[in-house]
């Protein structure tokens, strides 16, 4: 799924290019692409997009009365469309333009869990988004010792939980324990004033690293595209170190993680069952 640096790379490219552009139609392909009633599409037609922002995850096209919030899920993309086939492969839903290309969500596979919701522009506290914790980006040392308090969680599980802190996913997650140089297993209500700011640092560096690569690029990569130290690299030599990369793995994902630099050179068992080190 994409996470916060390619999320926040592709609205600075869509406002770039379509900022003052008048929107002429919102084209849903099936029932599922648009995930709410009230307010209707169609109270943004003639109005001039505002700008492309993001929320988390989540993509935001402003227009005075209405925001579009599109969430790409796993295997969506938000993509330039300037072939406007009556069926696009993938195609969830288009967005269409004055004197312009449009805008064509698709998303690959069969779940069809991208959409669109039409929220007031006043009302973006509301769902989808009425659950999501702050930014990543936006906590202070003080604020994130807080929420280390008060969801006693694994550390990896913590930054992967949107509710918990928004926009990072399994790759940040890997980078900024590796960054912070802790256990991906340490329990947050353990790490304190310290460990907060230990892992608030990592995260603006590995964001502010996948920002400067995303914005390299003209589209959207996969996480599985952008560097890292850590992550996807297991059996590679860890680059701060030199010792080994290791991962315990998940049905739905891999936790990566150097033994020198983050656990005091224990290596976790590869399976769900090991005894975590915290």
């Amino acid at each position: 799924m994409p996470e916060l640096p390619e999320v926040q790379a592709h609205a600075e490219r869509l406002t770039e290019q379509f900022r003052g552009h008048v929107l002429e139609k919102f084209v849903p392909f099936n029932f599922t692409a648009l995930k709410t009633a009230v307010p209707r599409p169609d109270e943004a037609y003639g109005l001039p997009l505002l700008e492309v922002g993001r929320r988390g995850k989540y993509l935001l096209l402003r227009f005075e009365p209405v925001v579009f919030v599109v969430h790409l899920m796993q295997g969506g993309r938000l993509l330039v469309d300037d072939k406007l086939a009556l069926k696009p492969r993938n195609g969830q839903a288009r967005f269409l333009f004055t004197d312009t290309p449009a805008l064509l969500l698709t998303e690959a596979g069969k779940e069809r869990r991208a959409g669109v919701w039409c929220v007031a522009a006043d009302a973006l506290d509301g769902p989808p988004m009425h659950r999501l914790g702050p930014d990543a980006l936006e906590l202070s040392d003080e604020q994130l010792a807080a929420r280390f308090a008060e969801h006693n969680m694994r550390v990896h599980g913590f930054l992967r939980d949107q509710h918990t802190i928004a926009g990072l996913g399994r790759m940040l997650a890997n980078e900024v324990c590796h960054r912070a140089k802790v256990s991906p297993f340490a329990m947050t209500g353990k790490l304190g004033a310290d460990g907060a700011h230990a892992v608030r640092e990592a995260i603006h560096a590995c964001v502010a690293d996948g920002l400067a690569y995303e914005r390299t690029r003209t589209d959207m990569s996969s996480s599985a595209d952008r560097p890292g130290a850590v992550h996807g690299r297991a059996g590679e030599a860890c680059p701060v170190c030199g010792d080994t990369i290791r991962s315990v793995s998940y049905s739905g994902y891999t936790v990566a993680y150097c033994p020198t630099c983050q656990t005091g050179g224990k290596v976790l068992a590869d399976n769900t069952t090991s005894k975590f080190l915290r």
